[in-house]
This record gives structure tokens, sequence and C-alpha cells, in this order.
């Protein structure tokens, strides 16, 4: 048996334990035919990234799950890797090419690939050290990177698959499209931000001269690519004019006037400009009416077409648009407003609507399978109400986008022949075209959505489109713990992907948490300068105390506040736990971790204190409430375990009895050993490190049985005797410190109860620990109680004949204001009791637990009133 360290020092044990557990090779997962499978994949971080709280908060619900499992018996694999996340990337590459004065266009392709492999195989490994650090038990034998051999073959066989069955396209729509990273995006890519702006008023001519028609455009520089304006065939004011033509202002150009029930009667003129290759409803008025398509932007979102304009930046462009045409009497009024705009998820510049060529999925046939499986319960979410947001996303659910114009990232599998001008889409390159067989093959320029490869992560990662035999034991995997900011970019084209190529949904649970924000509830950031770095916390206060602040603050599907004061809460838990262990250590003298056959009141308190923790904790585990699991366990260690039971064992272990002594260290060890057990998922380190020092059978702490709930070590009566005497200790040992009474002074306590035997039982611990000289257990309250200190709890009221030493003035004075404020307390939990809301959203253990603190608050004022009606 090792002895620990006075002061425990996060740096000088997480790397070496860490080392440890990685030379035991005790986070690799053995297919094992006895054993249920347990599997996580990781949610990859970009391979550009580096630990951020959201990292750290989404690693640690991770982490938690698989120590659990695995502890529980599971062959627990927990399968780790990196995004080649395809713009970022570039765009890091791209950087450091321009401070060289070179482009991605000055090496060409092949040479700019080189490059970006370079800088991955430098840079790309610093997110799964910092990962390290955190203490996370991945399988790193397994680790995987979305564009490694496998999941690039698994791209293809899933890119030839649906393209064979016409669920991939190409097609000519409109698309957005940012000018910053001179891309594609999805839909889901876009976020909606509420912008000031303005509607211009533009008039439109007739062009015979009879008239105009006035429109309203926040874009009035699209005008230029108009090739309609529609009115609602239905319009009196303007169902004649319906074939007639305008004259585009400043353009010349003579464009119709269409009937379309796209034109809102109700709403501005009823006239609407028609621009089909800047508009998505505007493109299908366009197919409807045969229009003609003019594209007005490049890009890089400059003017383009043959215009005066050509070149501007199209907000440069804008000014100079509307300033002509109010010079040429074309502008009517300019109105304020303010609208949602489109705008790049990655660089949060303005996206584009444009009418490109680009490669799409079909959404309707491969979302009625993804919808049917939640729907069914197959694919659950927590919080369940998850689940109405990816339902709505699903039955609207618009084709998925998935070419983009970058380099890096899986190229297309199609080749275009410059004979025959056919397509070829094969999994393997092929030497010549499919149809014709000639040479002349090129291969498409555009690269897929990073996120397609990523749907494929729960499967690719396990060998698939091969039958391996990890696919098969390891596939469905279990929970996926994300953040409800990409349940569209990624949970529901996992669902529809692993539905379609593996015929089965690629987990059975979805974990969602929300997003870490500072202490005043705003979204952390580098810009905002709000950002907190995670390794820093960890050299600060240790991983342990990170991962625990972390958890202790989480609910599902919730936003958490980040207090960094807290992270040095927990390094004091920390710490109390391990000056626990080392008067453990130093009381220890034996050599085996087993209980006596004899037990001790308060051996039996603390081992059904503990066995009910332990099946608390499960039921809270297997509900996913792992907040309200680490604060049990949190408080047994600080109250039960450290502030009484150590300071009840300390008579029998500085005693004479030997048999007593003995019977204390065996208890103590075994109730230490079995606790750390219950904290290692939440704080491995120093529950590693602890573990290793106390007598113990076996290898490392994280491959030990996970403790649960044991008939044998259930003792309610006694436990429940013992109670009602801690209460009384703590509440005499407060009153004594309220009045600055000092030890020494050991006064006669005279008690009413309705429970006699149970403080008759708990004599010597009343008078050892309360610091009483005796005790006298009465019928009723003593004559002379209005002499008295009065001390009421939920199970007796103490009174101590102490008048010499308090002012009864303010002892009256004391407990009013405490019965006040237990009245206010007691109100606050009838007010939230019934709060419909908060009965019907909280987990029924939460529920239940308020009004257990409801029924003590009316015990403890019925017994405040006693106390101050005995006082007079």
């Amino acid at each position: 048996m090792k002895e620990l360290p006075k002061i425990y020092d996060p740096k000088q044990v997480e790397s070496r334990i860490y080392r440890y557990w990685m030379d035991g090779h005790w986070f690799h997962a053995e297919r094992d035919p006895d054993k249920k499978p347990f599997t996580i994949v990781i949610p990859p971080p970009n391979v550009t990234g580096q630990l951020h709280l959201g990292h750290a908060f989404d690693e640690t619900i991770q982490d938690v799950l698989t120590r659990w499992k695995r502890m529980s018996g599971y062959a627990t694999l927990w399968l780790p890797g990196v995004d080649h996340a395809g713009i970022a990337t570039q765009i890091k590459v791209e950087e450091v090419l321009r401070k060289e004065g070179l482009t991605r266009f000055d090496l060409g392709r092949e040479k700019f690939l080189e490059r970006v492999w370079d800088w991955k195989n430098q840079y790309g490994n610093r997110i799964v050290e910092q990962l390290k650090t955190l203490g996370s038990s991945c399988d790193w034998d397994r680790q995987r990177f979305t564009m490694d051999a496998q999941c690039a073959k698994a791209v293809r066989e899933a890119f030839c698959s649906l393209y064979e069955k016409g669920y991939i396209y190409k097609g000519k729509r409109i698309i957005n499209w940012c000018p910053h990273c001179t891309t594609a995006l999805s839909d889901a890519e876009v976020e909606y931000v509420e912008k000031k702006g303005f509607f211009w008023h533009i008039r439109y001519p007739l062009t015979d001269g009879s008239g105009s028609l006035e429109v309203a455009t926040t874009r009035p520089e699209t005008m230029l690519g108009d090739s309609a304006v529609a009115v609602n065939p239905e319009d009196p004011r303007y169902k004649d004019l319906i074939g007639k033509t305008v004259t585009l202002p400043l353009v010349g150009r003579e464009i119709p006037i269409v009937g379309d029930e796209h034109a809102d009667m109700e709403f501005g003129t009823g006239c609407v400009k028609i621009t089909p290759c800047h508009d998505p409803n505007d493109f299908e008025v366009g197919l409807r009416h045969d229009l003609p398509q003019y594209l007005m932007l490049d890009g890089e979102g400059r003017i383009t077409g043959g215009y005066k304009w050509d070149g501007m930046d199209r907000y440069e462009a804008r000014k100079a648009i509307v300033a002509e045409l109010e010079e040429q009497g074309y502008l009517v009024s300019i109105e304020p407003c303010t609208h949602n705009v489109g705008t790049c998820y990655r660089c949060h510049n303005d996206v584009e609507p444009l009418a490109s060529d680009q490669w799409f999925v079909k959404m309707e046939p491969l979302a009625k399978e993804a919808i049917r499986v939640v729907e069914d319960g197959e694919v659950r979410f927590v919080p369940d109400r998850f689940a109405k947001t990816y339902l709505n996303w699903m039955h609207n659910v618009r084709d998925w986008c998935i070419s983009r114009q970058l380099w890096w990232g899986h190229q297309i599998p199609v080749w275009y022949c410059e004979d025959c001008g056919k397509m070829t889409v094969a999994r393997e390159d092929p030497c010549e075209c499919a149809h014709c067989h000639s040479k002349r093959i090129h291969q498409d320029s555009d690269v897929l959505d990073t996120w397609f490869s990523s749907a494929l992560w729960p499967f690719s990662t396990l060998g698939w489109p091969e039958k391996t035999e990890d696919l098969d034991y390891f596939y469905p995997t279990d929970v996926l713990v994300t953040g409800y900011d990409i349940i569209f970019f990624w949970v529901a084209r996992m669902i529809f992907s692993g539905c379609e190529h593996t015929k089965k949904p690629p987990f059975h649970t979805v974990l969602i948490h929300g997003l870490i924000r500072d202490p005043q509830g705003k979204k952390m950031s580098k810009s905002a300068g709000n950002g907190v770095d995670p390794i820093q916390v960890i050299n600060d206060y240790g991983a342990d105390a990170l991962r625990f602040n972390i958890i202790t603050g989480n609910s599902p599907g919730n936003d958490m506040r980040f207090y960094p004061e807290r992270c040095e809460a927990m390094r004091n838990f920390a710490n109390k736990l391990w000056n626990a262990s080392r008067f453990v250590m130093m009381n220890l003298s034996i050599e085996k971790n087993q209980l006596p056959e004899t037990l001790a009141l308060e051996d039996k308190w603390i081992l059904s204190k503990f066995n009910d923790l332990t099946r608390e904790v499960g039921e809270n585990m297997d509900k996913y409430e792992l907040g309200i699991a680490a604060q049990k366990i949190y408080d047994f260690i600080w109250d039960s375990l450290c502030d009484w039971y150590i300071e009840l064992c300390k008579a029998r272990l500085s005693g004479e009895d030997k048999a007593a002594n003995i019977q204390a260290q065996k208890v103590l060890l075994y109730v230490l050993t079995e606790t750390l057990k219950l904290l290692h998922p939440f704080m491995p380190f120093i529950t590693e490190e602890i573990y290793q020092a106390l007598p113990h059978e076996g290898e490392a702490l994280m491959i030990q049985d996970y403790p649960v709930w044991r008939e044998e070590l259930s003792f309610p009566a006694e436990s429940e005797r013992l109670e009602k005497v801690l209460d009384a200790i703590g509440a005499i040992r407060s009153r004594r410190s309220e009045m600055n009474v000092p030890p020494s002074r050991r006064p006669h306590l005279f008690l009413t109860t309705e429970d006699p035997a149970a403080f008759e039982s708990g004599r010597d611990y009343l008078c050892r620990m309360a610091m009483l000289e005796n005790m006298t257990i009465l019928p009723a309250a003593p004559e002379d109680a209005g002499g008295m200190v009065t001390i009421a709890t939920r199970f007796a009221v103490c009174y101590l004949p102490m008048n010499e030493l308090v002012d009864m003035e303010k002892e009256r004075a004391r407990l009013t204001k405490e019965l006040e404020k237990n009245r206010g307390f007691l109100e606050n939990q009838y007010r939230k009791l019934a709060n419909e809301k908060f009965i019907s959203r909280a987990p029924a253990a939460v529920v239940q637990t308020e009004k257990d603190r409801a029924q003590a608050l009316e015990a403890l004022i019925a017994n405040l009133e006693e106390s101050l009606r005995q006082l007079g």
C-alpha cells in the first residue's frame, strides 16, 4: 500500500494515469459473444480544430457513459475519429499559401492536395491529444478519419448505390451560394439572421406606353436578371395586362407580364419581379412559364452578364443601380424593413441564391423510413421534445445539394466522356467511358459535402460496405451524443443513411445537450472575447474538476452557463476526497478489502446510504440524468462519508478495542473503494490514483464492476434510526456555532420525540458529537423550557439550558426569522409543485424530490412554531 502525497496535484497524476490505462489496453473493445455490446461513435471533430468547451461538454458526457457501461459488464466501444472538414481545412491551407504569395490555382489540384495532406499530418492529431488530456477512454486502435481508405470506399458505395436507385441526380436548381467560400451550401448550412434593410419600390413601364407596374424588392441589383413580372391571374387590377410586356429599367430588356398564383394580391402592389436564376420561388415560376434565365452574379458575388456594372461587388453595384434608378425617375420610394437574411454557417457572410448545375440527393423517398423509425420509437430523442424538431424538418425537407466547389474532400465519382458526352458513375476509377469505351474521360471537379461522409460515420467506421465482424457485433450503435444545433446537419442524415444502406437505424437513442454559454448566458466565441480554453482550465484545476463542473451543470437538451469559479469548487471537492482517503489510509492496518461479519449502527447506516445511492445513480444513469447522478455522489461523499461517517468512526479508530478498530477499518475501506468506483466515470483520474494506493485485487479501477444495489446491504430501519439522531446532532452543532458556544461548554440536553428508542440508541453519538454532558428524554417539554434554547428538527425538539449564554429576545427574534424564511421556502415549493409545465416536463424523480422537500419544510415549520410557543 503506497502513501498518498499530502496534496493532490493533477499535473503529477493525470498524464501518468492515462499512460497506465493506455499501456493496459483497457480502452480497446473486444468482440465477446458472452457480453452485450455498447457502442458510441464520437461526433468527429474537425481536423482543423482545437479543443473548446463544446467538445469538452460533448466528450465528457460520452466518456461518462462509456466508462459506466464498461464497468457494468458491456463490451464497450467508443470509436474515435476526426472529420476532414472540407471548407474549413481548405481555407486554412489557402491562408498558408497566401502568406507565401501563392494560390491553390498556382499549385494545381494535385500539388494543392499534397499540401493539405501535409497540413493534416502535421496538425490533424492536435485535437486527438487534447481529447486524451480530458480523459477520453476511446478505442484509439480503431481511430478513423473521414477521408481514410475505408471511409472513401464507403462514400463511393453510398454515392453509386443512391445514383443507381435514382436517388442522386444532377440538375439545375437554385442553390445557396457563399461568395466568400465560393461554394454551394445545403439548406442546413444556412443560418438566418434578422437584419435591417429596405424595400425599394421601382416603376417598370409598360412597353406600349400605357402606364407602368410598381414592384418592390430588397435586392434591387437582381433586377438585372429579371425575365418577367408576375401578377395573380385573379387580380382584377392586372388580369387584362397578362400577356403584355414591360421594359426593364436601365437594361431596356422587354419582359412579359405573366399570371401566376405566386403573386399575392394582398401583399404590396400585387406585382412581383421574377428573377429565375436568383430566387427559388422565381425559379419555379420561370419553369412554369418557360422564361429565359439570366445569371447576373458570378461565384464571388460580382456582377456579370454584359452590363455596365460588370465586375462590381454586389453591394457596390446595389448603390450604383439605386442611384441611377432615382436619377432616371424609376425609383418610386424606399421603405425601411427588417427581414431574415441567409448567412453562411462558417464565414457568416450573406448567402446568394443562384441557379447552378449541382448534384442533389432526392430526399422524399429517403425521408419516409427516417420519419417512421422516430415516430414508431425505434429511435428516441432525449429529451423527447427534440423528436418534434427532427420530424418537422424531415416532413418538409428539400432535396439535398451535395456538391461543393472545393478541391479538398471526396471527389464526386463521376466521369464525363469528351467524345460521346455521357457520364460514367463508378465505384473504382475507370480507364474508359462505360458507354463508348473512349479513353478521353475526366472526373467531375467538385467534391461531396462534408456531411455526406459524416452521414455514413456510424457504419463506415465499422467496415461497411464490407460485412465485417465489427459491423456485425457493434452495429447498430447505441447512443449518439450531440448538440441540438446539428440535428439537421448530421443526426437526420445519419438516420436516413443508416436506414437506407444498412436497413437499420444507426442508433436507438439520440442524447441531445445544449450549448455552453458564459455566465451572462451569451454564446461563447473568440470574436466575442468570452471564450474559455479548456486546456487552460485543466492546467489550472485538473481534468476531473472541469469534467465534474460540466456534468453537474448539465441537464439534457438545455444550455448551461459555465462558471469558471465552479471549477475551483470541484477542485476543492477533489481535495476533500483526497484528504478523506489519506485519513483512511493512515488508519489502515488491514490488507484485504472485505466487510466484517458484525456491523455497528453507523456501519449499517453508511452501507445502507451507499446501497440506496447505487440504486438511485443506476436509475438516473439509465435515464441519462448524468448531472443528477453526479450531484448525488457528490452529496454522499461530502456529507455522508466525510462529514459524518468518518467522524463517527474516529472513536473506534482511536479506541483500545482492537475488534472495533478492525471493524471500522473494514467498513471504511469497503465504502471508500466502492465510492471510488461509483465516482470513477465522472472523475476518472483521482479515483484511479487513490484506488491504486488502497489494498485491492485486480488491476485498474476502470475495469472493476460498477456498484449495484445489494439486498444484504440494506438496513432501512437502522438507517432511519441513526438519521434522526444525526439530524439532531447537526441542528445542535449549527446552533452552538451561531451562538459562538465554545466546545468546552457541555450542556445537558433535554429532548422530546415520538421515537425515544432511536435517540436512546444514539445517546453516545449525541453526547460525543454534539458536545453534551448528558441527555434526558422527556415525554413533554420541560416546565422551564422558557429559560432554554430550543432547537427543532423533523423528529425531535431539543432543549438546552443555556439561558445564561444567550439573549432570550435575540433567540425569539432568531426563531421568528427562521420561521418566516422557511415559510417562504415552503410557499416557493407549493408554487413549483402547482406549475403544470414543471410537473409535466421534469423527471418523476425530480418531482418526488420536490414533494419530499415540501413535506420536510412542513415538519420543520411545525417544530419552529412549537419552539416559539415554548419561549412565550
